[in-house]
């Protein structure tokens, strides 16, 4: 009998079940409540997740012109900024994070209109 219940727990392990969704740091809802509070963007602010560099990041693209963009780790530690700035090119710390980016997910964007 002993053999049977070991089979009923392992079988959905086994069965491929799928994952439940990532659950994301509490600073990325802080984040989000930070910039809803704020005036809308125009283009539409925006927060991004992505694999990079073996881990999961999140990615702030700039509002503007020469503003940077942001990129953090899942611990909130600014990792660099991919583009923006003057040249647009951002501030030269990650100038692979287009082309080594995975796993793309739009986390959230303003619905407010300008």
């Amino acid at each position: 009998m002993n053999r049977w219940i070991l089979l009923l727990l392992l079988f959905p392990a086994a069965s491929g079940c799928a994952a439940s969704p990532q659950a994301e740091p509490a600073w990325v809802d802080a984040k989000i409540k930070q910039l809803q509070k704020g005036p809308p963007g125009n283009p539409p602010l925006s927060l991004w997740r992505y694999e990079y560099q073996g881990r999961t990041v999140y990615y702030l693209p700039p509002q503007c012109c020469d503003q940077y963009s942001e990129l953090y780790d899942a611990k909130q530690n600014r990792i660099c900024a991919p583009d923006g700035g003057m040249a647009g090119n951002g501030d030269g710390r990650c100038p692979d994070f287009y082309q080594k980016r995975s796993a793309q997910k739009l986390l959230w964007q303003d619905k407010r209109a300008r």
